[in-house]
Order: C-alpha cells, then structure tokens, then sequence
C-alpha cells in the first residue's frame, strides 16, 4: 500500500492510496490511534472513489460511530483504463440506449465480468488496510454497495468471510442468483419499486435468493437514483449493529 495524498477537514482525514496500482481512498477520525471497525464503499455505475456521494458517506460514518471507511474504483471506473472484457457489453449498451431499450441485462452482465477483476482487488486491499494499526488484523468489516456495488459485492461477500454486514441492492438476481444463495452475513437490501434499469421482479428475486437467516428488505417508491437520504441513517444503524455491538 502506497499513500498519495493526506486532508484533513471537520476532524475527518482522508488518504488516498494504491495497492497494486488500484487506486483507492481511507477515512479515518483525524489522529485516529487504535484498531476500529472497517466499512468498506462500493460505488455505483455513475461513481468512483471520491465522488461527492462516497466521500458524504464515508464522513458520516466516520463522524457518527468512529469507522474507517475505504473505497476502491472499480476496473474501469474513476479514470481507469476501460478493460477490454467490457468492449461487447459497451458496444452492446450503446446499441440499448438508442433503440430505447432496457440496459438493466446488459449491466447485469457486465457486472459478472468487473467482479471477476474487482474481487482479488478488493482482497488485496482488505488485507493491506487491515495491517494498519489504526484499523487493525482483527477488525470487524461491513461492506455497503448498490447496483453496480452489489455487483461487485455480492460475490465478494461470499470470497471474502471477514466480512460480518451487508448492505446490497439496486441489482437483479439473473447473474448473482447463486453466489446470493452463498450469503449467511447480515444482510440489509435496498429496492427502488420504480427502477428503470432493474426490473422490481429481479430485485425482489435476488433479495430472495439471498441465503442469510436476517435479511431486511428497504423497498421505496422512485427510479434508480431515488434512494431516499434516510436509507444513510438505517445502514449506520445496522452497520452498528453488527459491527460495535457484537
């Protein structure tokens, strides 16, 4: 792990960082010492690792219940080279969009294809982060991520057992029904009841494909990008729940 860059503002520090050569981002309470629970962030299709929406997340569990909190840009993503494992579904997109046609399969499908890339990313900066004294080898991990988030992140939940909580959702069960089915953790699931992209049958399919004794289902009227800002207040809550008070 390689740091870049350090801020701090409103008692909140940022690093910025690789570890082998993916770039990636750690808030941490300013001078934090000590081990502490880790959340880590899986941006969206429309994201990265320090777009506004991630750093407001991460800062507020920072400031709310002491996290560190870390993210990753996906391959592709945040100014990264655009795999060419992505050119057909690309090139397939483009076609979808416009002809007017749905895209949620396509993304759903080349979603499949960034968690293949993404995962060993993913791991080798768990352990990385982990190693660091002001996190620590022993601290609990939660994971929140939405559409392509949960792409990525539901089969890194089942690859990686370290992590204890999940937050998923905004995604279809067509490509992830099997590793959903490979989930025990805590899981916290959001749907948007209008999505334009998932269809409301495949998000309620894959929420019950998941294989967790507790999974909470988050169901809310609106598209794909109308998660209501109080969703933040509840994944603190369980991210609480299943990291500080266990």
């Amino acid at each position: 792990m390689r740091f870049s860059a350090e801020t701090t503002a409103e008692g909140v520090t940022e690093r910025l960082f690789t570890v082998r050569d993916v770039p990636g981002a750690v808030w941490a309470s300013a001078g934090a010492t000590g081990p502490r629970p880790l959340v880590l962030l899986g941006h969206g299709g429309a994201g990265h690792r320090t777009a506004p929406s991630m750093v407001s997340r991460a800062r507020r569990y920072v400031t709310g219940s002491g996290y560190a909190v870390a993210a990753i840009d996906a391959p592709g993503w945040g100014g990264r080279p655009v795999p060419p494992e992505y050119e057909p579904f690309n090139a397939e997109i483009e076609e979808l969009t416009a002809a007017g046609k749905p895209l949620g399969d396509a993304y759903a499908r080349r979603g499949v294809v960034a968690a293949a890339l993404a995962i060993p990313e993913w791991q080798a900066t768990i352990d990385a982060l982990t190693e660091l004294d002001w996190i620590g080898t022993d601290a609990p991990i939660g994971y929140w991520g939405v559409s392509l988030g949960s792409a990525i992140g539901v089969p890194l939940v089942v690859a990686k057992p370290r992590i204890r909580a999940a937050v998923l959702g905004l995604m279809g069960h067509e490509t992830l029904v099997e590793a959903a089915a490979q989930i025990t953790v805590p899981v916290e699931f959001e749907l948007q009841w209008d999505d334009e992209i998932v269809p409301r049958e495949s998000g309620l399919a894959l929420f019950d494909a998941i294989g967790s004794a507790e999974k909470t289902l988050h169901a809310n009227p609106g598209g794909h990008m109308d998660v209501p800002t109080f969703e933040t207040d509840s994944s603190e809550h369980f991210f609480a729940r299943h990291l500080i008070q266990a």
